[in-house]
């Protein structure tokens, strides 16, 4: 398996440090908003990872950290606290707020059968492991106290910027608009493990600590909550590219100094999805979640397809004329797959022949465009069904597109052909043309209306570009 390592720039072989086993760490949610669609392609595309891996034989643990205290705004160690801004934002504690968006990033998770990690770990839960690392740096000189704080030592070490060939000039504090210097800092690089001053007096959670009241860094808790289940020496550590800067970078700063030798082997990294105005985000105060695409009729599905078209360290461009094109291709790929039937035996050498081109393609830097485009060619193979069905349930294992899940509920649905002597149906057909009457005389909020009313019988429509279907849920 080749696998692109953002440290070294390059494809490399996939060599675990034990074999057989796999420890995987992925950076989970500050859990002060929804995630929005570009945050869950990131989770999506490391879920293939994760589940390739196991397909692949190895034994893996996955650890995931949720960012409940300890994230600032800005990526320069200032800014208001995403937590606290959240519980301002809703006037609620912040524990409140990481309980209900917890639940809400992993309610996401299930609808794009995103598998849970084995570990699942708060930072809240891990405040003595964080001062105990920073504790040790103090004590070997890679950190210092200052202004109340205890900051990293950049200047200790022999490379910092590790991810990208950056001048310093470039990256200094005050260049990108509204990041504050902070007086403090001897060098523009180092930044926060611990504060015990900061500007919000209301800070709600803090911890007593060798260096007063205060409350961690985010940097920190990632790299001791992979440290704590997944030892010193670790395999592959995920994330958004947006993280590459400075919060992996910090990462390995802080790990390899408090351990004195190569933290993490691998860096895998999932470049953004962005809208036509650019990157997606929280701060513009404006952005798509799952829950809205459901709203606009979308199989949470249509998006976890439409992002395995694409490679993972593409930028990838929404827009919801790319999502239509997305679900009318998955509407037709279901369709297809309804018609095949288990008759006849599984033909072996097809079936290695044909999962051979499955396994080269997710070997390849977990290519899962050509991973789709294996599913399709299952579809064009001259054997029989049983075949055909026994590869694309192999292929789903690891695709998690619900392909034949989909594809029996469409066969226990009505066509969306009105039979003469069919009521429901001429019933449903007639909803339907009156919605595109609606439309058609911009009455958009009676088109929803019937859309909506739909929906609560059971009754999901489908629009194409060449009209609209439906489909009757299962009850």
């Amino acid at each position: 398996m080749q696998l692109y390592n953002s440290l070294s720039h390059t494809k490399e072989e996939f060599i675990p440090n034990e074999a057989g086993k796999v420890s995987l760490y992925t950076c989970g949610p500050t859990v002060y908003h929804y995630a929005h669609i570009g945050n869950l392609r990131t989770y999506m595309m490391e879920d293939i990872l994760d589940r390739y891996l196991r397909y692949a034989g190895y034994r893996v643990t996955r650890v995931m950290n949720i960012t409940d205290v300890g994230h600032l705004t800005s990526d320069a160690d200032t800014g208001e606290d995403k937590m606290l801004k959240g519980a301002k934002r809703e006037h609620k504690s912040v524990m409140e707020i990481a309980k209900f968006y917890t639940d809400c990033f992993f309610d996401d998770c299930r609808k794009l059968n995103i598998r849970r990690p084995e570990v699942v770990q708060p930072a809240t839960g891990c405040v003595e492991d964080f001062i105990k690392v920073i504790s040790s740096l103090l004590e070997k000189g890679y950190a210092y106290l200052a202004g109340g704080n205890v900051y990293f030592d950049t200047s200790k070490l022999k490379q910092y910027y590790v991810f990208h060939n950056f001048e310093e000039e470039d990256l200094a504090v005050g260049v990108r608009e509204g990041v504050e210097e902070d007086g403090n800092k001897r060098n523009k690089a180092d930044f926060v493990l611990w504060f015990t001053k900061s500007k919000f007096d209301d800070q709600e959670l803090k911890w007593e600590s060798p260096w007063g009241l205060g409350y961690p860094g985010w940097h920190i808790e990632c790299s001791c909550i992979s440290m704590k289940y997944l030892g010193e020496k670790l395999d592959i550590h995920c994330g958004g590219i947006d993280n590459a800067f400075p919060h992996h970078t910090n990462e390995i700063a802080q790990s390899e100094a408090y351990l004195g030798h190569k933290w993490c082997n691998y860096w895998f990294h999932v470049l953004h999805l962005n809208t036509t105005t650019g990157k997606m985000s929280k701060s513009s105060g404006e952005f798509l979640t799952l829950s809205l695409l459901e709203q606009k009729g979308y199989d949470p599905m249509v998006y976890r397809f439409f992002c395995l078209q694409s490679h993972y360290r593409k930028s990838l461009v929404f827009s919801f004329e790319n999502l239509d094109n997305a679900k009318t291709a998955y509407a037709k790929l279901l369709a297809r797959i309804a018609q095949l039937s288990e008759d006849g035996a599984v033909d072996q050498a097809a079936f290695e022949a044909q999962k051979a081109n499955f396994v080269k393609a997710l070997d390849n830097d977990l290519n899962t465009s050509l991973a789709v485009t294996a599913v399709y060619d299952v579809l064009k193979l001259p054997a029989g069904g049983a075949t055909k069905l026994a590869l694309l349930r192999e292929f789903d294992s690891v695709l998690q597109l619900n392909l034949l899940e989909g594809a029996k509920a469409l066969q226990n649905a009505p066509t969306g052909e009105p039979a003469a002597d069919d009521g429901f149906a001429r019933e449903i057909e007639a909803q339907i043309e009156a919605r595109r009457a609606a439309k058609a005389a911009k009455n958009y909020a009676e088109a929803d209306r019937i859309r909506s009313e739909l929906a609560a019988r059971g009754v999901t429509l489908i629009d194409t570009k060449d009209g609209t279907t439906y489909r009757v849920e299962p009850r």
